[in-house]
């Protein structure tokens, strides 16, 4: 695996984040997609891009693409790839698909046939006609979009947001992902106070912590592709050490986070600790109505509530309404809110400066993005 194609799968309005990571993990020839960001790398590339991609879902290793609208053609183009040269002879490869707008629309029917191919392919290379799959686990997944074949082997396991410190969470947790990605479109500093006002089990915190501290997002767990024996064990060792490396523990954060709810801040205290960075972050019980902050500039994040049950909407429009007034106190910061509220605006009280369409799960939702002046340059 000299060079080889790697996919980092993002959420609907995060690829050009995404993208932005890669980059700045020195690889190049990226190519933004509809929920994917393609670039060229090497094995080594598989380890590090695990370990420190903050906003993508998962790390694929693109094995061939082709065009497809029959289950022959899917067959034969899948038997010709070079599977023996990814998948040892005891390897565990599942097969997982999809299917969008493609003639081929019965996804067990691609599955099996793939899975199929895959086993044809590997008879040659092995002289064997039985494979006993008790290895390492290689996830393959057949994407058919458009009648166009993506075949593919998952390199994370769990995806990317699980970082491994949220064993708790609150009732509609925000994904580590996409937390991440709300800090980095804040373009959020680790010398820039924040505050998250709403903030649950304090995702968006501890999120703001791992970066200021640059603290890899996988330091801490472990991935499908490190018991792959064509990746070798020197390539994950060595980028694990790069995670150590590159820490930053002595920057001093200013990061806060409040909630009305007093269960979901011991939730976020003891998710913190998980994450070991309790210690960064003020977390504290207090009502919205009593945000304040000494501080002249900052940043505040969060994700409110969004009222989708009718029954919860009446509450939900009140807090914005307060939260319009509250905000205008701290009148030299900016705000950025996370809502499905589609007249956020309104109730809020004030359009925003800048706004994204992005994806909480299955929920569209709106990124809202007021801009504060400036601070002056030190």
């Amino acid at each position: 695996m000299s060079r080889i194609e790697l996919i980092a799968t993002a959420t609907f309005g995060l690829e050009a984040i995404v993208a932005q990571e890669v980059k700045e993990l020195g690889y190049e020839n990226v190519a933004v997609e509809n929920g994917k960001v393609t670039f060229i790398a090497d094995e080594k590339a598989i380890c590090r891009a695990n370990l420190w991609l903050r906003t993508a879902d998962r790390v694929r290793l693109k094995v061939g693409e082709f065009k497809a609208v029959t289950f022959d053609e899917l067959f034969e183009k899948t038997k010709a790839l070079p599977w023996a040269d990814l998948l040892p002879k005891d390897a565990e490869f599942p097969v997982d698909g999809k299917s969008v707008q493609s003639t081929l629309f019965s996804i067990s029917d691609s599955q099996a046939i793939v899975k199929k191919a895959i086993v044809e392919s590997m008879k040659k290379r092995y002289r064997t006609d039985w494979f006993e799959e008790k290895g390492p686990l290689y996830p393959v997944e057949v994407s058919l979009l458009k009648d166009v074949a993506t075949l593919t082997i998952d390199t994370s396991g769990a995806g990317l947001h699980k970082r491994g410190y949220r064993a708790v969470g609150s009732e509609a947790p925000l994904k580590e992902t996409l937390a991440a990605a709300l800090i980095m479109i804040a373009r959020w500093k680790p010398e820039i106070p924040l505050i998250d006002p709403c903030c649950g089990s304090g995702t968006i915190p501890i999120e703001a912590a791992l970066i200021g501290q640059n603290i890899a997002p996988g330091m801490d767990r472990t991935f499908v592709s490190e018991q792959w024996p064509n990746i070798l064990r020197e390539h994950w060792r060595n980028a694990r050490k790069e995670t150590h490396d590159r820490v930053d523990y002595d920057r001093e954060l200013d990061i806060s986070g409040t909630d009305i709810d007093d269960q979901l801040i011991n939730k976020a205290r003891k998710n913190a600790a998980e994450a070991g960075v309790d210690h960064l972050i003020h977390f504290q019980g207090r009502p919205l109505s009593e945000l304040s902050s000494k501080k002249k500039y900052g940043k505040v994040i969060c994700n409110p509530p969004y009222g989708e049950r009718l029954s919860e909407l009446n509450e939900v429009e009140k807090l914005y309404k307060q939260m319009g007034k509250v905000f205008k106190m701290l009148d030299t910061w900016s705000f950025y809110i996370l809502t499905a509220h589609e007249k956020f605006e309104s109730v809020f009280g004030k359009k925003a400066s800048k706004r994204r369409k992005l994806y909480h799960g299955n929920i569209k939702v709106q990124y809202y993005q007021y801009f504060g002046p400036r601070p002056p340059k030190r």
